[in-house]
């Protein structure tokens, strides 16, 4: 049995809001964890730099108060995903400023740094790494990660290509502590059956594109709802390290998205000049064909709780059944 932290305890059902460059903001975290699952963003997304504090301060304040109001339901903790590769100027201060508002849950990504990881322990938060294989997994527990996030093929952004399957049996063979999975999960059905091959947690992202509070245009949001997992490519041109994007934005900048070049991974940024790429080019995991609708966080994670439930009993159901 996984040993998960205390604080992720009580979760309403065992989801991660996946933090989303650009996307992702205090408006969708606030919701999402007041719906009960693990809400988050990318420090990066507050530019300036400046606005980070600001936005923690809303987060904190508006969490502190939804629970002081719902003491029998308080609200899901946040995470803040850091970017530690070495293009990420940013990083000393918004860390500084994780410190600042205690930030529950750092979320890091493109590289295993133990300050990182001790910057969060030194005032009681936890850090949980995403990964793409089992050897990267194995870095960021021995530098001192307290958790996983298993990206497999089929997630958004910047995804692996291992098979879930055997992505999580590998990682399970050493490893019992906090695991969540990303990778194609939009449904109550997928929650459950992470958690079945070995997943503690799911990881869900381009499902809350799709949502009013996500800042993503009209016309992104309609896409999530009109494509399927055959309008997505995977490519490396954009950031140097390979992701998965919509096709009908990759035509929309005039490229072919079934003819992309391959880019060099030594010239990735994450600078203040990369928005415009991440803007016009957009991410999204494969399993978007679930999303008919733009909805509230909130509708969406209730429709994943009820799904999530059937699914669960349905299970059971049948086992017992069969047993009989």
């Amino acid at each position: 049995m996984s040993k998960i932290p205390s604080i992720l305890q009580n979760l309403r059902i065992p989801v991660i809001g996946a933090p989303m460059f650009i996307i992702s903001n205090p408006k969708l975290v606030i919701e999402q964890c007041k719906a009960g699952i693990v809400g988050s963003m990318p420090a990066l997304n507050a530019r300036p730099a400046s606005l980070l504090d600001e936005w923690l301060a809303e987060i904190t304040e508006e969490l502190a108060a939804y629970n002081a109001k719902n003491p029998d339901r308080p609200a899901a903790p946040f995470a803040i995903n850091q970017i530690v590769h070495k293009s990420n100027e940013r990083l000393e201060h918004d860390m500084e400023m994780c410190v600042k508002y205690k930030v529950p849950i750092i979320i890091s990504s493109l590289g295993a740094r133990e300050e990182i990881f001790d910057t969060a322990h030194s005032y009681g938060g936890i850090v949980l790494h995403d990964i793409i294989n089992n050897t990267f997994a194995h870095k960021a527990i021995d530098k001192g990660a307290d958790g996983l996030i298993a990206v497999a093929a089929g997630a958004g952004g910047h995804a692996g290509v291992k098979s879930p399957f055997a992505l999580i049996q590998e990682i399970r063979q050493w490893f019992d502590g906090p695991l969540a999975l990303s990778g194609s999960i939009a449904t109550g059905s997928s929650i459950l059956a992470a958690q079945a091959m070995g997943a503690d947690f799911a990881y869900i992202g381009s499902a809350f594109i799709a949502t009013h509070e996500a800042r993503a245009s009209d016309e992104y949001k309609q896409a999530i709802v009109d494509c399927t997992s055959d309008d997505i490519v995977y490519s490396s041109l954009f950031t140097g390290v390979h992701g998965n994007y919509l096709k009908p934005s990759i035509r929309s900048a005039g490229l072919d998205p079934d003819n992309l070049p391959e880019s060099d991974p030594s010239k990735m940024n994450f600078g203040e000049g990369t928005v415009r790429a991440w803007k016009d080019i957009w991410g999204s995991g494969q399993g978007i064909g679930e999303i008919k609708e733009v909805t509230s966080a909130t509708e969406f994670v209730d429709k994943l709780y009820k799904e999530y439930v059937e699914a669960r009993d349905s299970l059971f159901s049948r086992s017992v059944a069969r047993k009989a």
